[in-house]
């Protein structure tokens, strides 16, 4: 047996769930985590207002722009991005800290920076999330109650043009309406597979 294809096979993966809002992102990482899956999912940090139910620094790092300011001026971030006019990044020492211990590296964001770190990182592994459906997308996004009428549209058509860039993910998973727990079976039989390639991908940052 070739010791180095092992040892290789068990170096950690970077691994991005992305996708249009709606799609359930935010749903598959809450299963993910309810799993007790061992996997470090990184929490992007934001200046967007925090919502209903969600707790700060576990959902996300809630930031005032002046904050997130210094924090692309220290260069902390691994990429950063304006999505519906608020910023959101991911905190760059939190994912070589958590690489470095050997555990997969879970990252949330939009389709914009999953481009970013792709150019970034060659062999991170990028996996698109979407509904069966446009007429689902939009449901789902009404159902939130989180948009204005401009926003809802908005967003529809900015998910119309992240599908066209599917094509720059390794992957692509449907996230069916009341199938949560099959769409994370999913994701999690991608990253089996690839923790047994005979090329392993070689994270680096």
């Amino acid at each position: 047996m070739d010791a180095d294809l092992l040892k290789r096979q068990r170096q950690p993966l970077l691994i991005v769930l992305s996708g249009p809002s709606g799609a359930g992102k935010d749903a598959v990482l809450r299963r993910m985590k309810e799993r007790g899956l061992p996997f470090h999912f990184v929490v992007t940090a934001t200046t967007r207002p925090q919502r209903a139910g969600e707790v700060d620094g576990q959902d996300y790092v809630f930031v005032r722009q002046g904050e997130f300011a210094e924090m692309i001026e220290r260069d902390e971030l691994l990429e950063y991005a304006i999505v519906y006019s608020d910023y959101k990044g991911i905190p760059k020492k939190q994912v070589r800290d958590a690489l470095a211990t050997g555990l997969d590296v879970v990252l949330r964001i939009d389709v914009q920076g999953a481009e970013t770190v792709r150019a970034l990182s060659p062999e991170a592994l990028l996996i698109f999330l979407c509904t069966s459906t446009e007429a689902d997308l939009v449901t789902r996004l009404q159902a939130r109650h989180t948009e204005t009428p401009e926003s809802l549209k908005l967003r529809i058509a900015t998910a119309v043009q992240e599908m066209n860039r599917v094509d720059v993910f390794d992957y692509f998973v449907i996230n069916p309406n009341l199938r949560l727990d099959d769409t994370v079976d999913t994701v999690l039989a991608i990253i089996h597979a690839e923790h047994h390639r005979t090329h392993p991908r070689r994270v680096t940052l």
